[in-house]
């Protein structure tokens, strides 16, 4: 007598749940896009103030129905010097950050330096002085020195915040190089220099874009060593500019609101043109 054969019913496929975590239910969609528009309306409204015909911030409409562009015209006859001022220094800062911090990053990753750990330790202390005190420091300094609204000593003064960091970021990535490529290189005749510069520099891309971001946006956006190295109009950046303007032109939000968006345009373009780079830098060294 043979056995009466079971055939197993098909397993059912479960139905997609929109609850369960692997989902992307439309809620958490409908509430990220209301996040998002939270966050950006101030943006927008800068924007839209600043293209108002009458340049008041009071009954403004919720749009730009008569877009007028004298405030610009206003903001670029007024704050035009102070924008280049910015750009001068920023640029200077970002240069000076990276002349340094390269090669300390890369001594600090390849070489056997005794007290290592100890630099780094001091390094991320220096990240933690309040700027307040630095400023107060550099000002006694810098009033002995004759550096007072110059373009050196505000590029120096930022290149203060822009050097640690720019050192940990680098760092992280140049202790991941492989070092049997720099050995490779000096097989080949290149001497500690040339490898750090032909090799390990173009290898080192992404941190390097990243660090030169982050230390223009610092740079960029420094209020506090522009109001305390600065007291004449001779050199001013578009921060302390941006803040007398709004004392001055309180009844002209159109012209104070264009100076704001023409202030934000350079670290607008540079975040979204080096997005790529900097995910890949910050990520670089995290591996091994």
């Amino acid at each position: 007598m043979t056995a009466p054969v079971t055939t197993a019913a098909p397993a059912r496929v479960p139905a997609p749940d929109r609850a369960r975590p692997g989902g992307r239910p439309w809620g958490w969609t409908v509430l990220g896009v209301a996040i998002l528009a939270v966050m950006l309306f101030p943006l927008y409204w800068m924007l839209n103030v600043s293209l108002q015909p009458g340049g008041s911030a009071v009954g403004t409409p919720w749009f730009p129905l008569e877009p007028s562009f004298e405030g610009y015209r206003s903001a670029v006859a007024d704050q035009g010097r102070n924008l280049l001022t910015s750009l001068v220094v920023a640029a200077g800062s970002v240069v000076l950050s990276l002349a340094v911090a390269a090669p300390a990053a890369y001594a600090l990753a390849r070489f056997r330096i005794r007290w290592a750990s100890w630099v780094l330790f001091a390094v991320l202390i220096s990240q933690m002085v309040p700027g307040i005190v630095v400023a107060n420091a550099l000002y006694s300094a810098y009033n002995d020195l004759g550096l007072l609204n110059s373009v050196p000593g505000l590029v120096l003064a930022d290149s203060s915040h822009g050097i640690p960091f720019a050192i940990l970021v680098l760092r992280a990535f140049m202790g991941s190089v492989p070092a049997s490529v720099v050995e490779a290189a000096r097989v080949d005749g290149a001497g500690q220099v040339r490898a750090f510069v032909w090799i390990v520099l173009p290898m080192a891309r992404n941190a390097l874009i990243t660090a030169a971001l982050f230390t223009f946006l610092f740079t960029w956006g420094d209020f506090l060593f522009a109001l305390t190295l600065t007291t004449t109009e001779d050199v001013r950046p578009i921060t302390l500019g941006l803040y007398q303007y709004m004392g001055a032109y309180t009844n002209d939000w159109g012209a104070v609101m264009a100076t704001a968006v023409l202030a934000s345009l350079p670290a607008v373009v540079l975040l979204v043109v080096a997005q790529r780079y900097v995910a890949a830098g910050v990520t670089g060294g995290s591996v091994r």
